[in-house]
């Protein structure tokens, strides 16, 4: 299923940013991104991803605005066109993995793993994270724009 817009959290605590951890069933294939997905009907954008957040990660978040609003890269796979990406607070403590709800994509991958990772300190990202194509780059794009608006230093 081809989406236009995936809306996807930057969600910061101090310089850490938190990612989700899928693992393809099939495969056992393994990657880190921001937890996200596609808008439902009757949904704001804020609303979204504070369901996406929820869902996925078991936190809830508050939304303090757009980061990056970015095209689709070709490696991206074409699943969606464009990357909407926003600053986001938890509003509670504990991250756990969450879950799926689209039964054709769980059928794909789960939700195995939260962490947390120092957007300024690449040594400390999992291997996973570094050696990926997608998720690598965008945390340096988010960490530029963070940067930019003074969030991190």
């Amino acid at each position: 299923m081809t989406r236009k817009t995936r809306y996807q959290a930057a969600i910061m605590s101090g310089e850490e940013i938190l990612l989700i951890k899928h693992q393809e069933h099939k495969s056992g294939r393994a990657y880190w991104l921001l937890p996200g997905g596609g808008i439902e009907d009757g949904e704001t954008e804020a609303k979204c991803v504070e369901r996406e957040v929820r869902e996925e990660t078991n936190l809830e978040v508050k939304v303090m605005g757009l980061l990056l609003d970015e095209p689709a890269q070709h490696i991206d796979h074409g699943k969606y066109e464009r990357f909407k990406t926003y600053l986001c607070q938890p509003q509670t403590t504990q991250a756990s993995p969450g879950y799926e709800p689209e039964a054709d994509v769980a059928a794909i991958y789960g939700i195995v793993d939260v962490g947390w990772y120092q957007i300024n300190d690449e040594t400390n990202w999992d291997e996973l994270i570094v050696n990926d194509p997608i998720t690598a780059p965008r945390l340096r794009r988010i960490r530029a724009a963070l940067k930019n608006r003074n969030i991190v230093s």
